[in-house]
């Protein structure tokens, strides 16, 4: 199994998440991170440090939102390693919460 990362990090892209991964899971996109599949160890780190909620186990991602599962994979082959922590974007406050923002995802 797998953690993903869902619909609320769009546009809100907090890294909190990023600095507690040993395997350096993490890619991140110009609003968006994802998490490589084959590089997640299960360890469980990440889910509570994303301010957003938006990171789960792959057998527990909200219904609707299942999509997102080879979303992380396809992305992460794409997108650069992210190891350190960043400011959220300035906006990020307003985007949490707000549902279906799949068409927002800048690729």
């Amino acid at each position: 199994m797998t953690f993903v990362v869902t619909d609320n990090c769009v546009k809100c892209k907090y890294t909190d998440c990023v600095e507690v991964c040993p395997v350096d899971a993490f890619h991140e996109g110009p609003n968006f991170l994802a998490i490589d599949p084959d590089e997640c160890i299960d360890c469980t780190l990440c889910e509570p440090e994303c301010p957003a909620r938006a990171i789960f186990p792959e057998d527990d991602v909200p219904a609707g939102q299942e999509k997102y599962i080879p979303l992380n994979n396809e992305l992460a082959k794409i997108w650069p390693v992210i190891t350190e922590r960043k400011d959220p974007p300035d906006d990020a406050r307003e985007w949490d919460g707000k549902p279906d923002k799949l068409p927002l995802l800048e690729r």
